[in-house]
């Protein structure tokens, strides 16, 4: 009778040769389960290579951290000489490597590549909150608004110049991927930060449409920006995250909770993907060094929403160390001015909608 094929002696079960970090028991045994070894680079950093940063509101965390560290952060539209460094950031700068603010979607990033390589301003992206006109794709960077249409443009076309400047300068792209659900003028298909009326403008349910963003969108987004990038800089290399930091709220008719999950998810399986696909994408896993269950005990401060400083510094200490790289003792700049309402974080404004 023929039986099961036996297994030759020398072959190895296949589980028999990998490391104490594939395994739980090992790793639950250690105490700090064994976070050191999460991340292998695939996308190495150089001290030289100038690395640019954008995306949602914890990846200032990342320009922070390289700002003190011994890589060279690329600085493309640096603040105004002789500006104290509170003002610059209530205007926008030091935040990222440009002053396009939080760049929450993959739809986001793409518009935003393609505006600047076209130097293509969007007019019907202005709006008005009172009587002074706000850029509505960064309508947090002029805390008081413009005086004119004209301004408005001319201040985006400036900008625009400077993040075609770096796309084409850079060697690296850190970018944080923050949500899948945004908001969309029907007629043009542009999107934007932040609902209409939430910080400038006023929504018109004609006109704005609420957008969640499914796998195949967000991957053929940032595929469409990989594109675009490497047609001007072949040469440049992407690290993506994925923002640890749960929504403040959703559109999506969900439990806030669920449309996390949702959103963190399908963001996590995009980043993966195009890493696993693409030898010049890597993915730090900052999201599982926040919400992983050995860790989200401790990472969250009390409103069980913004990330800890304590779980900030274990996640910045993980990703450099794997590259090789110091960081300066001490706390990293800005970090003792960190407020639970941040006012140039808009996806945050929304807690003020909640009922009381």
């Amino acid at each position: 009778m023929p039986g099961r094929p036996q297994r030759k002696a020398s072959e190895p079960v296949p589980y028999s040769a990998l490391p104490p970090s594939a395994f739980w028991k090992p790793c639950q045994q250690d105490p700090g389960f064994r976070a050191q070894d999460i991340y292998a680079p695939k996308v190495t950093l150089r001290p030289e290579d100038r690395i640019a940063t954008a995306g949602s509101c914890f990846a200032r965390n990342i320009t922070r951290y390289l700002t003190r560290s011994n890589l060279t952060f690329h600085q493309a539209e640096p603040s105004p000489r002789g500006m104290d460094a509170a003002t610059a950031q209530a205007f926008g700068y030091d935040l990222y490597s440009a002053r396009y603010g939080n760049i929450y979607t993959a739809r986001q990033l793409r518009q935003l590549i393609e505006d600047a390589l076209a130097l293509r301003v969007d007019d019907a992206a202005i709006w008005l909150r009172g009587m002074r006109h706000v850029d509505a794709l960064r309508p947090t960077v002029e805390p008081e608004g413009l005086a004119s249409v004209d301004e408005v443009r001319a201040h985006r076309l400036d900008h625009l110049r400077h993040v075609a400047s770096m796309l084409r300068d850079m060697d690296v792209l850190i970018f944080t991927l923050g949500l899948s659900e945004t908001w969309e003028d029907v007629a043009t298909g542009r999107v934007f930060p932040s609902a209409p009326g939430v910080v400038a403008g006023t929504f018109d349910p004609d006109r704005h449409r609420f957008l969640n963003q499914t796998y195949p969108e967000i991957l053929k987004d940032m595929q469409a920006s990989c594109a675009l990038l490497r047609k001007v800089n072949p040469g440049v290399r992407l690290i993506l995250t994925v923002s640890p930091v749960p929504l403040t709220a959703t559109a999506s008719g969900a439990h806030v909770l669920a449309a996390t999950t949702y959103s963190k998810s399908v963001l996590r399986a995009v980043a993966g993907d195009l890493a696993a696909q693409d030898d010049g994408i890597d993915y730090f896993p900052s999201y599982e060094l926040i919400t992983g269950q050995p860790f989200a005990g401790t990472s969250f401060d009390a409103n069980q929403r913004t990330v800890a400083e304590a779980a900030i510094d274990r996640v910045m200490s993980v990703f450099f160390a794997a590259h090789g790289a110091t960081l300066e003792t001490g706390p990293a700049p800005g970090q003792a001015k960190r407020r639970a309402a941040d006012p140039t974080c808009e996806e945050a404004m929304l807690d003020g909608f909640a009922p009381r």
